[in-house]
């Protein structure tokens, strides 16, 4: 069996090499002994991922790459968890588990429902809902109120969800909306989405959530980019942009603190307490070299939040600079992916949706490496796929569900 797959060409097998090799390691060097129970869920995941590829193939006519990409990050992720912490890898997996279900149950979903582009005004209550739930019901954590607590081991993000929405909300009113439920005089239709996401942005503001709010801007600003025609809208979001950007600086002490650690980051006052998150951040990653330490030979709980927000200098650590330019080709290919779907597509509010899973992944990226290695300021954003978080893992397989239907033609929708 292991020389078939030796030789075989097909990705899904060559994946099902790296997971068994890089488990392998995993329990090797695991200094809490072999635990069969641990062990069987693992390959339960392996079997699972590799299924759902298979099965993907046959239920889907679309690009069946984006899951591969997709599966190789979730692998990466779930072994860098458990080699921190045992508990989280394990409780990681589950939402793992339930994140592809999530994509099975988006994808047939989207798939079944007609005339999707035609409710704008839904997605907009159902975006006004999850902030008024979270304004309600929602706790501070780390600075920012975004987080409902159910219970002392299970809290959900609902502007993880929100981002979703949001997706559908721009796609919809640059399909249906602006043609066909606003006058056709109506000068300033560019403006009415403008101020229905600038509210919402502005709760966003109110949650002190600007990571999330930097995402709403970048998948609303990239469609308006593409498809408004009116090109003073877009000058006018980014006046807006800047002006938020610098009232944000102003309002929220944690944000200067953040742009305070990302310029000095070592100084004295600054290495020891606020930036020592950056400052073990790049350490790790120099430590790391070019191929690394070796997993389990690292020390990631030198690194605070090292299994979420931070889990990209982790793995540079133990796995190497190459296995971190690995990691963002890998999103680099997924957004490619996208754009080419998007390029492919022939009904324009699939097209749109395309982009968008696009832009989202690949600000989601960006926002989270680019503040582990000091290029921008640090925002709190997890990296999609890989690190810790059932919100996170749930909305990023809901919006893979959404762009692998965007990959199919829907032509059967519209006749």
């Amino acid at each position: 069996m292991i020389q078939a797959l030796l030789k075989t060409r097909r990705p899904r097998d060559l994946l099902l090499i790296f997971e068994i090799l890089a488990i392998t390691l995993l329990f090797f060097y695991n200094n809490n002994g072999f635990d069969k129970y641990i062990a069987m869920l693992f390959i339960g995941l392996i079997s699972i991922i590799y299924i759902s590829n298979f099965i993907l193939g046959k239920v889907s006519s679309g690009d069946n790459y984006i899951f591969l990409i997709v599966s190789m990050l979730l692998t990466i992720g779930i072994i860098t968890i458990y080699r921190i912490n045992p508990d989280l890898g394990l409780k990681q997996l589950v939402w793992s588990l339930v994140g592809i279900l999530m994509f099975y149950i988006t994808y047939f979903a989207v798939r079944a429902f007609r005339k999707l582009e035609k409710k704008t005004i839904l997605y907009c209550v159902a975006l006004l809902f999850l902030f008024l739930a979270t304004f309600i019901f929602g706790k501070e954590i780390g600075g920012a109120k975004n987080w409902i607590v159910l219970s002392s081991s299970f809290s959900i993000q609902p502007a993880e969800f929100g981002k979703i929405l949001v997706m559908f909300l721009v796609g919809s009113f640059y399909t249906d909306f602006q043609y066909n439920k606003l006058d056709k005089n109506f000068s300033y239709k560019s403006y009415v989405l403008m101020a229905i996401m600038y509210v919402f942005i502005g709760m966003l503001f109110l949650q002190k959530d600007l990571g999330t709010a930097a995402i709403f801007l970048a998948l609303y600003t990239g469609i308006q980019f593409v498809y408004d025609e009116n090109r003073k809208s877009l000058f006018i979001n980014i006046l807006l942009m800047i002006i938020g950007a610098v009232v944000g600086y102003l309002l929220f002490a944690h944000v200067r603190v953040r742009v305070d650690i990302w310029l000095h980051p070592w100084r004295e006052d600054n290495i020891y307490d606020k930036s020592r998150q950056i400052v073990q951040s790049l350490f790790a990653i120099s430590e790391g070299g070019f191929f690394g330490t070796g997993i389990g030979r690292g020390y990631p709980k030198l690194i605070p939040v090292g299994y979420s927000d931070l889990i990209f200098p982790v793995i540079c650590e133990e796995m190497g600079i190459f296995a971190g330019i690995g990691i963002i080709m890998l999103y680099m290919l997924l957004t490619y992916r996208a754009f080419k779907i998007a390029l492919g597509q022939e009904y324009k509010f699939y097209r749109i949706l395309a982009l968008s899973v696009g832009i989202l992944f690949t600000v989601q990226a960006f926002l989270n490496i680019g503040g582990v290695i000091k290029v921008i300021p640090m925002t709190g954003i997890t990296l999609p796929f890989v690190s810790y978080g059932g919100s996170s893992m749930l909305s990023s397989f809901m919006a893979l569900g959404v762009l692998q239907v965007a990959s199919e033609d829907m032509s059967y929708k519209y006749e």
